[in-house]
């Protein structure tokens, strides 16, 4: 038993982290703006799709040694860059324009957006590659290559801990270490912090607010680009309604742990891949949305602003 509780929380840590990456970008367009981009989930789709068409266009599963672990730092690195550009794309062109509309008209463009989104990716799963299964089944879930080692790294114990969990704490717990110095410790971040706070008084003490909030967006889109191969070097599956289960969980994170608040989106990632694990190991893998959910509503009922939110405007 004690195993088994074990491996499921090691299992809850490592979903947890994806989470926590996802929801780092929807909790930092919320501080910023506090508004809702639920297109995100499908940037972290795309992202996926990105990574996999490098895969097979580079040919990576032949590789090994230091020419794999160089050829998926190029793919983190591109991969990363391709989702900056795609969610800074959606803000010049799609939300930059309803900045002064009502709130509602931002957030039902948002929703739109990721149905477009959605859509790009089923028209992509349809490309005549390898990897996309040469393009016959555009909706089916497609096969991410196991590119990590499989071996145990606790040698005979029943406990597993591979290669690819360590790979995905470690970098997951970096990616967050930098983040939280850029908000708090940086020229950017002070714009942020300042932004959040007041965008009216930011312009007038000189601060280009258009200019955070687009670097803003482009954070956000690296973060999800970032978990896009985490995420399919971990599951190995990427599919082109991913963005939908996994922003929803992320957006959920976000929400448990204060949404605009960094370290309560790490804290609520990590809450619910825990719960997630138990809860499938224990309960049953079909009353998981219902548990997820429940403790949700328990957790706004008593804590409306989330586990490290405030009662007062969100801040980064």
């Amino acid at each position: 038993m004690f195993e088994t509780i074990a491996q499921q929380l090691l299992l809850g840590l490592t979903n947890g982290m994806v989470f926590a990456l996802v929801a780092l970008g929807y909790t930092m367009v919320y501080g910023i703006l506090e508004f809702i981009n639920f297109a995100h989930g499908d940037v972290f789709m795309l992202s996926a799709f990105f990574a996999l068409t490098l895969v097979g266009a580079w040919g990576v599963p032949g590789l090994d040694g230091a020419t794999l672990a160089g050829v998926l730092l190029a793919i983190v690195a591109l991969t990363t860059v391709f989702g900056a550009g795609v969610n800074w794309s959606v803000d010049r062109l799609v939300y930059k324009p309803l900045r002064k509309a009502p709130k509602l008209a931002p957030l039902v463009s948002a929703i739109g957006v990721s149905f477009v989104l959605q859509n790009v990716g089923l028209v992509w799963g349809a490309a005549k590659m390898e990897v996309f299964g040469g393009g016959g089944q555009p909706a089916a879930p497609k096969s991410f290559p196991a590119l990590l080692p499989t071996t145990n790294l606790l040698g005979g114990s029943s406990l597993t801990l591979q290669v690819k969990d360590v790979l995905v704490i470690a970098a997951s717990l970096t990616v967050m270490a930098g983040l939280y110095v850029l908000v708090t410790r940086t020229k950017l971040g002070k714009a942020m912090r300042a932004t959040a706070q007041d965008p009216q008084t930011a312009r007038l003490m000189g601060i280009d607010v258009d200019a955070v909030i687009g670097a803003t967006f482009l954070i956000g889109g690296g973060l999800a680009g970032f978990a896009a191969v985490v995420y399919a070097l971990y599951i190995n599956t990427v599919y082109y309604q991913m963005g939908y289960q996994n922003g929803l969980y992320a957006f959920t994170a976000a929400v448990v742990g204060g949404i605009g608040n960094i370290p309560g989106a790490v804290l609520g990632g990590l809450l619910l891949g825990l719960v997630r694990a138990l809860s499938d190991q224990f309960i049953g893998a079909q009353w998981q949305p219902a548990v997820l959910f429940g403790i949700l509503i328990l957790i706004l009922v008593f804590r409306p602003a989330g586990l490290l939110g405030s009662t007062a405007r969100e801040k980064v």
